[in-house]
């Protein structure tokens, strides 16, 4: 039995992870901000689920809900950093302390949780890591381009961490999501309050008020969950997987396009070679 510490579990993808870890056996230790919305996942599984406030800007809030799970369950097997929300506007309309929070939500308390739980991590020569990122990651969307920003740096981070923790035992697993159909163009999504006129026809069609169907993504968080908890679990594991029909086409065209500018370019950038 393994004991699961989950970020975001209010609602979305960490409820579904939350979920699907507790009725495969496991034990998950359940966070969100207000911990009142766990008591229905609490309720279900009372042996084995518990709620924990946690804060992602607050350090001391981090620390307590670590050593808190510790002491209820007797330590920590996966970490799973999924809480987070995106922060829309023009990269000049953006509030820098709207951008602070942010990347303090999405990169700096997921940094500081890893840092918490690798040293139990390292004694024992096992455990997991699984941060949720997004194929923003991959390439930035227009209007969106802190939480892009916000997201690769923590793809990036992961992938170092990757190679640095696998010789002592430790799995990393990057996921980047599609669009799933989970809050996150309701209660988590924040707008800059700026508006500057001449983005009207490029950052301003991602606002709120500009979304057609925000709530009709395709992708099931209860699945995520599920194909999230079996990957995991087993040896041969993906280090980075993208879930959804949508992340495939987005990361497949993409990545098709780089190559193509690659080759396009290649013979200026071999220009800058030493003879």
């Amino acid at each position: 039995m393994k004991t699961w510490f989950i970020t975001g579990c209010s609602s979305g993808i960490g409820r579904g992870i939350a979920k699907a870890a507790l009725a495969s056996g496991d034990q998950a230790i359940v966070t969100a901000r207000d911990s009142s919305k766990l008591e229905s996942l609490v309720k279900e599984y009372p042996e084995t689920a518990a709620a924990l406030p946690l804060d992602l800007n607050q350090k001391m809030s981090i620390t307590h809900a670590i050593e808190e799970g510790k002491q209820i369950f007797g330590g920590i097997d996966i970490l799973v950093n999924n809480a987070g929300y995106s922060y829309r506007g023009a990269v000049e309309e953006a509030e820098m302390q709207e951008v602070n929070k942010l990347f303090q939500t999405n990169f700096f308390g997921p940094i500081e949780l890893i840092k918490q739980v690798l040293p139990q991590m390292r004694q024992k020569r096992s455990g997991a890591i699984i941060n949720l990122s997004s194929i923003s990651a991959i390439k930035g969307i227009v209007g969106s381009g802190y939480y892009a920003a916000a997201k690769s740096a923590l793809d990036s981070i992961s992938e170092v961490l990757a190679m640095e923790t696998e010789p002592l035992g430790i799995k990393v697993m990057t996921v980047e999501p599609g669009a799933i159909r989970t809050r996150f163009n309701d209660t988590s999504l924040k707008e800059s309050a700026v508006f500057i006129d001449d983005y009207k026809e490029t950052a301003a069609k991602s606002r709120k008020e500009n979304l057609v169907d925000p709530n009709n993504q395709i992708g099931d968080p209860d699945k995520v969950g599920q194909v999230i908890v079996e990957l995991i679990g087993k040896d041969d594991y993906p280090r980075k997987i993208l879930l959804g029909s949508d992340a495939i086409s987005f990361a497949s065209e993409t990545y098709q396009k780089r190559l193509e500018q690659v080759e396009k370019w290649k013979t200026v950038s071999l220009q800058t070679d030493y003879e």
